[in-house]
């Protein structure tokens, strides 16, 4: 029984080496069938299991490689084996110029450099950084070709555990981040915004839903502002005075009157600047009624921001009143005022501890008379101004005007010195008691 066991034993371990000796040979019989004719290996002499791993080519070992010539066109650009960042690319070719097509040629280049795009997260990052340099932050063309750097049909998700797991987090949120900064700039997308998302990250992913919302929300948002500006900004400073006085007063009746517009002296060769005022008739209204024996004051300049433009204007106006010399107003008794209907409507759910009321810091100033915005804010220019509001208001003419400037960085007050009259350090030491 012994022998006999002995012998099964020896006939199984047979039969297994055989079998595996099938299977190598098999396996490179396959590699032959392919196109691998070529392969030899010292292994397989040894054992025909061994020749896995220690395939050769025809080639010498001793021999050098050789490497690639270069073209021509490839001398004028970065080499695709060094380690060039995205802005050194954007820096080397907008050495000369910087505008859409120096940036286009940049993305092109990139495209081309790789069929896989390696990199292309860092430079989408890069080339979003360096837009408004090149000034084509608010090109949708631009967005669309900074789309179409991503792979096609790599990061879409195919089945529902990697949508919930957020499939190629990184590449989509390199996505929002272009739609982010096309709504900062208020730029709406297209329908070749929506082809290239869906061909990129396919419609369930964060980026096509982005674009969705976007689609949604700018088309509600579009004319909510109800004082538009126009886009560009026009370059005329007479329009943009005219545009930033308008969009200050709150009257609509309110007149903007050119004193003097910029030109050039002949004789002298100094250019004049333009002024641009602006007066209501409640203004005028105001500035008739008050007295000639209290001085008004020329304040200025104060900024005003217009989208990316900083201007000034200055403004002509006057101290508040003591409390001992207010008029009182006359008392209006509740039939013939509408503040306080003869039909109380009350509200018997509230409660006596409910207050419903917020607490206001009123502050009053003195009236403001007119406004202005001038080419040069040094007090010749203003006095020009004052000359011009005579015309409409005469009691300019027997109302003292001081003028309380200060240095902006666009209009600095030159120093001069002036001989002060008796009469004005007179008004001064009055205006210094009070």
């Amino acid at each position: 029984m012994l022998l006999l066991h002995r012998v099964t034993v020896l006939m199984r371990g047979a039969r297994v080496l055989l079998l595996a000796g099938r299977a190598c040979w098999g396996s490179c019989a396959l590699g032959q069938a392919r196109g691998f004719v070529g392969t030899f290996s010292y292994a397989r002499i040894v054992h025909p299991c061994l020749s896995r791993g220690f395939r050769s080519s025809r080639a010498d070992s001793s021999s050098k490689p050789v490497p690639p010539k270069r073209e021509d066109d490839e001398e004028a650009y970065p080499s695709q084996k060094s380690l060039v960042t995205s802005n050194d690319l954007f820096d080397h070719f907008g050495k000369d110029c910087k505008n859409k097509a120096t940036f286009s040629q940049v993305v092109d280049v990139f495209c081309k450099k790789d069929v896989r795009r390696r990199g292309h997260v860092e430079f989408i990052y890069a080339a979003l950084r360096k837009m408004p340099e090149f000034g084509v932050e608010r090109d949708l063309r631009v967005y669309n070709a900074l789309l179409d750097v991503f792979p096609k049909e790599v990061f879409v998700p195919q089945n529902a555990t990697q949508r919930m797991f957020n499939h190629y987090p990184r590449q989509q949120e390199c996505g929002v981040e272009v739609l982010e900064q096309m709504e900062n700039y208020g730029i709406l997308p297209d329908a070749e915004t929506e082809f290239l998302l869906l061909q990129v990250f396919g419609q369930k992913s964060h980026p096509f839903l982005k674009y969705r919302r976007m689609m949604y929300w700018f088309t509600k948002f579009k004319n909510v502002n109800p004082y538009p500006l126009p886009d560009p900004l026009p370059q005329d400073p007479i329009d943009i005075a005219k545009l930033s006085l308008q969009r200050i007063s709150a009257d609509l009746d309110a007149r903007i009157t050119v004193y003097q517009m910029p030109f050039m002296e002949e004789e002298t060769g100094i250019k004049l600047p333009y002024i641009v005022g602006i007066q209501s008739p409640e203004q005028q209204s105001l500035l008739w009624q008050h007295s000639p024996d209290r001085p008004v004051y020329v304040e200025g300049p104060f900024p005003l921001w217009l989208k990316k433009t900083c201007v000034y204007y200055y403004l002509l106006r006057a101290e508040l009143l003591p409390p001992g010399e207010k008029e009182e107003e006359e008392a209006i008794d509740p039939e013939r005022n509408f503040y306080y209907p003869m039909q109380l409507d009350l509200d018997l759910e509230r409660d006596l501890g409910d207050d419903d009321t917020f607490d206001i810091d009123e502050v009053e100033e003195g009236p403001i008379f007119a406004m202005c915005m001038v080419g040069s804010g040094d007090q010749a220019t203003l006095s020009k101004w004052i000359s011009g509001l005579q015309e409409t208001n005469p009691i300019l003419g027997r109302t003292t005007v001081v003028f309380r400037l200060e240095s902006s960085p666009r209009e600095l007050q030159p120093a001069t010195e002036v001989e002060e009259t008796p009469e004005e350090e007179a008004m001064q030491s009055q205006q210094m008691k009070q």
